[in-house]
């Protein structure tokens, strides 16, 4: 039985194990075949949780996607039939796949909990739209400044804003220190 009413019946979450660096070709993979397979019955969602993450070299920012779960790809799908029996033909399917380690929790399977993808769900919400910077900052940390008006010039941080990906920094200027806001992407970290 499903708790969710828009769900398929039978239809429940399981956890796959990917080779590294696999996840998106093993969900493009199942998303293409699950059809031709004649397995639209069967599976129903694949999932691979990913946020947006910018960072700057040399000066130039970038942005790119990062997986939330590194190593694992969530599927939507109807595994057991009525009688708690595995059923074959999507069972050996998703289990073929290549990049595909395996069900998470081996030859028995348990699905997720409804929490545990309401959570994974809620992550995905949450990174949606945002880009997360690559490095996060902590208040009183030394920071050269690569950007803007203030470039080369180092600074303490007073403030950290995630939300908004800015830094309060105090910045010696003439020997006073004057308050600036800067986008994490404008600043680095001074190395030892």
């Amino acid at each position: 039985m499903s708790t969710q009413t828009t769900a398929p019946a039978g239809a429940q979450w399981f956890a796959l194990h990917t080779l590294s660096g696999q996840e998106n070709k093993v969900t493009k993979y199942i998303e293409k075949f699950k059809t031709i397979e004649e397995l639209d019955d069967y599976i129903f969602e694949v999932l691979m949780p990913t946020e947006v993450v910018s960072e700057v070299k040399n000066g130039k920012k970038s942005t790119k996607t990062r997986k939330l779960y590194p190593g694992y790809v969530f599927i939507q799908m109807r595994l057991y039939d009525e009688t708690k029996k595995l059923i074959n033909k999507p069972w050996y399917f998703v289990k073929e796949v290549a990049g595909v380690i395996g069900f998470v929790g081996g030859e028995n399977p348990a699905p997720l909990r409804q929490a545990e993808i309401d959570e994974i769900k809620s992550r995905v919400e949450a990174a949606s739209g945002k880009e997360v910077p690559k490095i996060t900052y902590e208040v009183g940390e030394e920071i050269k400044i690569t950007d803007g008006a203030f470039a080369n010039l180092t600074g303490r941080i007073d403030e950290v804003d995630p939300e908004r990906g800015k830094l309060k920094v105090s910045v010696s200027i003439f020997g006073r220190f004057t308050p600036v806001e800067l986008e994490y992407w404008q600043v680095q970290r001074i190395t030892e």
